[in-house]
């Protein structure tokens, strides 16, 4: 069956995604929505969707994707509370339990929550790479929840991107995303701002190599997109900074000490991390 596809946000991922369902042969029309007209107007002008259309019109499309930050996919599902039965709507959002407990009732068997696990510290539609999902794990959320056609639907569309699809209930999604990925951002947000403190800023980064660059990368991330990110999962994020900072007192004191033989075992502890992702 050939698909109709609408993206609502046509950002790194909304735009990426359009790129590489243009490589499907089952999907026959790729339209874009986005509420940012220079965002309109660059998503043409890179050829990542066929046209621009206004919001209402998405609900004719076979599949629906919410490539927006987490608030708006929210916002977004209580207007598409009248889409046909076989309407798929799929959501990318990083953040799932609290998404997924707002669908509208009448259209939860046309939802899907999906993560994919990937994108850059860029946004906006120039920031949208070819091959972004490739090979990259989706997680899909609570899809017992969802319709059979709209579960098969989806299941295809990330198989035929190349994804590696993984299963498991919201709410173990948003804790576990809280450490590997909510964390480090906040994380890369505070680096970034130690520095922009410090008087003589422009002096120390002078001195940034490849060291401080891979911290701070994810600073670089949309702010807009993050603050919904950190409201959502609020709970789990503090959770996850409480246990880092923790950790960081521990090595804080060992330096203090003089205990290097403690802060050398703590290292090599660290070193194991890459054991089990390489």
């Amino acid at each position: 069956m050939q698909m109709k596809v609408a993206i609502i946000g046509l950002g790194l991922m909304g735009g990426s995604l359009a790129l590489s369902l243009k490589k499907l042969n089952f999907i026959d029309t790729i339209v874009g929505i986005d509420h940012n007209p220079t965002h309109q107007k660059d998503a043409l002008k890179l050829s990542l969707v066929d046209k621009i259309i206004p919001f209402e019109e998405a609900k004719n499309y076979d599949v629906i994707f919410l490539a927006i930050p987490v608030d708006g996919v929210i916002s977004i599902l209580k207007q598409l509370t009248d889409v046909a039965e076989n309407t798929t709507i799929i959501d990318l959002g990083s953040t799932k339990e609290m998404i997924v407990k707002s669908v509208p009732p009448q259209i939860r068997k046309n939802f899907v929550a999906a993560h994919p696990m990937t994108g850059t510290e860029n946004f906006g539609p120039y920031a949208a790479v070819e091959g972004l999902y490739k090979d990259k794990v989706v997680v899909l959320c609570d899809l017992e929840e969802s319709g059979e056609h709209q579960a098969r639907v989806a299941r295809k569309i990330f198989k035929n991107l190349g994804m590696n699809k993984h299963f498991m209930k919201s709410h173990e999604h948003d804790r576990h995303a809280a450490f590997i990925s909510h964390m480090p951002h906040a994380i890369s947000f505070s680096i970034a701002n130690t520095v922009m403190k410090q008087e003589h800023k422009h002096n120390i980064l002078a001195l940034a190599a490849g060291g401080f660059r891979s911290m701070s990368r994810l600073a670089k991330s949309s702010p807009n997109m993050w603050e919904d990110i950190f409201r959502q999962n609020k709970t789990n994020l503090l959770e996850a900074i409480e246990l880092f900072e923790n950790e960081l007192r521990g090595l804080k004191t060992k330096i203090q000490n003089d205990e290097w033989d403690k802060v050398h075992q703590n290292m090599v502890d660290g070193n194991k991390l890459h054991d089990i992702l390489d």
